[in-house]
């Protein structure tokens, strides 16, 4: 039993190692327009995300402000 759970072990290692290889690969025949388009587009996430953080902080301020009136 112990023998099997280690060949186990080493099954599963090579398969991450396999399976890493591979995504490098893939991630590699990516053209770099559609690379460039993907940084573009989480630019423009991240700036709408901090928008509408701002303006849910901007409204929680105004709450408070008129609670306290």
């Amino acid at each position: 039993m112990q023998l099997n759970k280690h060949f186990i072990k080493k099954i599963g290692l090579g398969a991450a190692v396999a399976l890493s290889a591979a995504a490098g690969s893939v991630y590699a025949a990516v053209p770099t327009e559609a690379t460039a388009a993907l940084d573009t587009a989480g630019t423009d996430v991240g700036t709408i995300g901090w928008a509408v953080f701002a303006v849910i902080i901007a409204a929680m301020a105004f709450k408070y402000m008129r609670r306290a009136l």
